[in-house]
């Protein structure tokens, strides 16, 4: 969630009329997050969210995405339901962007999650896989193991001016994934993306999950990975077992690992960070000038990496059986 694209009165006051939400209030962009552009949107009918795809979304995948959000409501996963036009279409175009508007969520996102986070967030995670089981299409992740050599080159020449060795350390975690990496693990929809401010909560209660536009077919547990990097580290690299033994006892309470999976983790955690580390670390670099969003540090997933590349079992994440 960021702003690359402004968007004048007049381009979105034309856009709205297609659509019976009611008379344009107010409008704001949202600079958290590093991959679309989105806006706010308050109108005499309640509040939205309007986003304006951009830089790592195909517009081809669209039609997964929002699909997808519809299943899951269907299922009874609270999520974003995109808004369809007079047309009965939810996918638009303005300032030359794909955009969609998708009903707004109640709740916050916890900046300093606990174990009882953690919990709750794996029960939703495993409900989420339940929920797609029945998702009648696929999408291939583009960004697994086969797509982050091609990042690192993009980044190779300048890795050593964000942390020194970053780019022997990179070379030797892509050496180990790319002969390691796990295949035919459960799988089907996953999330991909489950950082905390994807995760809202009222009160103690978690009350959705929002923001599907890495949405792919993937191994469940490389889903259960990527929460585990994101929820249970602090910026300087500290690991919180308890929070991640609440995480994955969450996930187990609705959909237990198989013993693949659990022999998995290490290496899927690691290629977790790494996937993140590498995206951070492209757009470090490259961002656009003028542009209203805050690059997130590549090196919280470097210092997450160190931690990875000395864990060899399940059990070091806090995993209990």
């Amino acid at each position: 969630m960021a702003v690359y694209t402004e968007v004048s009165d007049e381009a979105l006051t034309a856009f709205l009329s297609a659509y019976d939400i009611g008379g344009l209030l107010s409008y704001k962009g949202i600079a958290e997050g590093v991959e679309n552009t989105n806006f706010f949107l308050h109108t005499t009918q309640g509040s939205y969210i309007l986003t304006l795809y951009e830089k790592r979304v195909r517009e081809a995948d669209l039609p997964f995405f929002l699909n997808l959000m519809e299943h899951l409501a269907a299922r009874g996963l609270a999520c974003p339901q995109p808004v369809r036009n007079r047309a009965g279409t939810a996918l638009g175009r303005l300032c030359g962007r794909p955009a969609v508007i998708v009903s707004f969520l109640e709740g916050v996102s916890v900046k300093h999650p606990g174990a009882d986070h953690c919990r709750a967030l794996g029960g939703a995670l495993a409900r989420l896989h339940a929920a797609g089981a029945d998702f009648g299409m696929q999408r291939e992740n583009s960004l697994s193991v086969g797509a982050w050599r091609p990042l690192f080159a993009q980044a190779e020449a300048q890795a050593d001016t964000v942390s020194p060795g970053l780019a022997e350390r990179t070379r030797e975690d892509l050496a180990v994934l790319e002969a390691g990496w796990p295949r035919g693990l459960p799988g089907g929809v996953v999330h991909a993306d489950l950082f905390t401010d994807n995760v809202f909560f009222i009160g103690d209660d978690l009350s959705g999950l929002i923001d599907f536009y890495f949405a792919c077919t993937d191994a469940f547990a490389y889903d259960l990975a990527i929460c585990l990097n994101a929820w249970c580290f602090e910026a300087d690299g500290t690991f919180h077992r308890d929070m991640a033994a609440a995480l994955i006892a969450g996930y187990e309470a609705v959909r237990r690992l198989e013993p693949a999976e659990v022999e998995a983790l290490p290496i899927l955690a690691r290629g977790a960070a790494l996937r993140f580390m590498l995206t951070r670390l492209v757009d470090w670099l490259n961002v656009p000038a003028g542009a209203l969003v805050q690059p997130k540090d590549p090196r919280e997933y470097d210092r997450r990496l160190t931690f990875h590349r000395s864990a060899s079992h399940a059990r070091d994440y806090g995993w209990a059986p």
